[in-house]
């Protein structure tokens, strides 16, 4: 008897198909065949497979539409899904690529390969489908492969889909509501200094701040402070007076800093003195203001503050000013809890910035260089590019891999405007 290993790549190899023969499947006229065709290719799970696999994005058949985007994703995801596995030696079941769950994973769980322009519009053109549940894999497949979509091309797609946004903003649904909103969050986030988002999907968002669902109302405020919409300010400042405290003020404030609009300067001097959470929110909020003297003038009450996400903001606007504090963020963003925080500042900063990050593209540590090249990458800034072809070759697979993805990313910029 061959050992469990050797017998599961023996059956691997016998039951491989060719991705020709698959593709002329998917032409059969028999159901169970294009299915079956769709299924192959999505466990194939390469990036040659998704142009044959456009049409049946948007096939009448619910299943073959449903495996037909999990193959898209499938196809880009740098860590494939096998789309079966064995359950005790025994049973096998069906493990379908869930696009939310890709969404969530961010835009670093993709691999290296560009999405070409067919797959992004089909994707977006299935949103309104007659099964809200395919509506909602094709919007967040769509969210899940747009950092990889060609530039120029998904950016004549959003400001061509404007109107679409905003009207799965108001969808029946909460859940596609929040879809909506999270999936806007993600690709009309705004650099500094790139012009406004369409009115139409911005003002969508801001009505959604009234929502009657909770959840709802949390992603339009995730996704104003992402869009850096200016035209929310006045909204999101009266409902943070209103609230004054709690969790929904904090999160009100953090989009007020995101925008870094100067008419919220007042609302950012007062949170000084208040807790943790919107202390740091309006460092970061002056910062981005580029309103160091108010930093300055704050300097004896934020130092008596020991919260560690305090000090860490405090290093973003040192480093945003070109004071220092780079190596504190990138330290931080190699280790502990403020990881997230720490590389989200590292993304912020790459733009216009790449000869100050670009020193720690050699650092010892692995993941500070991995982190290194993913901030680069999504920079949208050309002059990263000889910072991280090198890195490409280098001998840690996550770092070289990351560098890849960043060089295919910064070829196919710029992004905006619309």
């Amino acid at each position: 008897m061959l050992p469990a290993a050797k017998a599961l790549a023996l059956l691997a190899a016998l039951t491989q198909v060719p991705l020709d023969t698959a593709v002329d499947d998917l032409r059969s006229p028999d159901r169970d065949t294009r299915l079956r065709a769709v299924r192959l290719l999505k466990d194939a799970a390469r990036p040659d497979a998704a142009r044959p696999l456009v049409p049946f994005i948007s096939d009448p058949d619910d299943e073959i539409q449903y495996e037909a985007i999990g193959a898209q994703l499938n196809a880009f995801l740098a860590e494939k899904v096998a789309s079966k596995r064995r359950v005790g030696g025994v049973f096998e079941v069906r493990s379908r690529v869930v696009a939310e769950a890709a969404f969530s994973s961010g835009p670093f769980a993709l691999g290296v390969d560009l999405v070409p322009a067919g797959v992004m519009s089909t994707l977006l053109s299935a949103v309104p489908d007659d099964n809200a549940y395919i509506g909602l894999e094709a919007l967040y497949a769509f969210g899940a492969l747009a950092p990889n979509a060609v530039g120029s091309e998904l950016r004549d797609l959003l400001g061509n889909a404007a109107p679409e946004f905003a009207a799965f903003v108001g969808a029946s649904e909460p859940s596609q509501r929040i879809a909506a909103l999270r999936v806007i969050g993600r690709v009309y986030a705004r650099r500094a200094g790139e012009p406004p988002v369409p009115d139409a999907v911005g003002d969508a968002v801001v009505i959604a701040l009234n929502d009657p669902d909770r959840l709802v109302r949390e992603a339009a405020t995730a996704a104003i402070g992402a869009m850096r919409y200016e035209r929310a300010i006045q909204a999101v400042t009266e409902l943070f007076q209103h609230f004054r405290s709690g969790v929904v003020a904090d999160q009100l404030l953090d989009a007020l800093a995101r925008i870094g609009h100067g008419s919220a300067r007042p609302v950012m001097i007062t949170a000084l003195d208040r807790g943790s959470a919107m202390k740091r929110s309006a460092v970061e909020g002056l910062a981005r203001m580029n309103d160091a003297a108010a930093l300055a003038a704050a300097e004896e009450t934020l130092n008596r503050d020991r919260n560690e996400s305090v000090r860490l903001a405090r290093a973003f606007a040192s480093a945003w000013f070109g004071k220092g504090g780079l190596d504190e963020i990138v330290n931080a963003a190699a280790r502990g809890r403020l990881r997230e925080q720490a590389f989200g500042y590292l993304c912020e900063l790459a733009p216009g910035r790449v000869a100050m990050l670009g020193r720690h593209a050699q650092d010892p540590e692995a993941v500070i260089r991995r982190d290194i090249a993913d901030a680069l990458g999504i920079s949208g800034d050309a002059a990263a590019l000889p910072v991280v072809e090198p890195m490409a070759r280098d001998s840690d697979s996550r770092v070289s891999q990351a560098a890849a993805r960043a060089a295919a990313r910064l070829r196919a910029a710029p992004r905006r405007p619309f």
